[in-house]
């Protein structure tokens, strides 16, 4: 399984969030200690969308954008497409689920995938999956505060939402890599025979008078083992098949290996 490797970051990046990241979170912890409306902490994410994250605040930050009957706080706009749907809540509000159904229900409505739920301090990343009923993923989630700069790990963190990021597809590998190491793939990945196979052998190495075999091991696996929400449900079935299509082109991948071998 590749595993997305983070895109180098333009010196001109890493200065930009050198400069700004340590004076925002100096903003954000006085507008919590004032506990500022949601007007104002609007205007604070703007300017971290600006100042931190690259964009231009006239050209491409639009404030309340119209969706059906309704308004969304905020919309990058770039080239003419909508990018991420931005639902904004006041700095001393907690984010909570009520908030995120709104946020994408926005993103569904106008059929934008990308939407960030944030109050400022609190940043969550979803993208949509236009599916029946419209389901999400949440990938990825961080607190503005804590962000170190100088921390690779956190430099990705900012550089996925940011307008570098998007002319590298930044958020869609990311979104790659949540998918590859999650619950359900882990899940499906101990449930493969290979892993069993291994499981088998190490307890003969245990006990050389044990007698099980494979389905037994996978039994006590699915029922005792791991969790049920691990292997049951959609998002299980989904991690078991492309974990079975990857064992499949592996296999492939190995038999034309052998026969050009043996053609030589």
């Amino acid at each position: 399984m590749e595993v997305c490797q983070m895109a180098v970051l333009s010196k001109k990046t890493i200065d930009r969030f050198s400069k700004n990241v340590s004076k925002f979170q100096g903003i954000l912890r006085l507008a919590k200690d004032r506990d500022v409306n949601e007007s104002d902490t609007v205007s604070i994410i703007t300017d971290i969308l600006a100042d931190v994250l690259g964009y231009d605040k006239y050209l491409e930050i639009t404030r309340e954008l119209a969706i059906r009957s309704t308004y969304c706080d905020l919309a990058i706009k770039v080239d003419n497409n909508i990018q991420y749907l931005i639902e904004a809540k006041a700095i001393g509000i907690e984010l909570k689920e009520n908030h995120l159904r709104q946020a994408i229900d926005y993103g569904a409505n106008h059929g934008i995938p990308w939407v960030i739920l944030t109050n400022g301090i609190s940043w969550e990343i979803y993208k949509i999956r236009f599916e029946k009923p419209i389901n999400y993923d949440l990938v990825c989630s961080f607190n503005f505060l804590e962000i170190n700069h100088k921390k690779e790990v956190d430099q990705e963190k900012l550089f996925i939402i940011s307008k570098e990021g998007l002319s590298k597809d930044a958020r869609e590998d990311f979104h790659e890599k949540v998918q590859s190491f999650n619950r359900f793939i882990v899940g499906a990945i101990i449930l493969n025979e290979n892993v069993v196979n291994t499981i088998k052998k190490e307890l003969k190495k245990l006990n050389a008078g044990i007698k099980v075999d494979n389905d037994q091991i996978q039994k006590m696996l699915s029922s005792e083992v791991l969790k049920r929400d691990v292997i049951e449900g959609d998002e299980a079935i989904k991690a078991q098949a492309r974990m079975k299509r990857f064992y499949k082109k592996q296999e492939s991948a190995a038999s034309k290996i052998k026969v050009e071998a043996v053609s030589v």
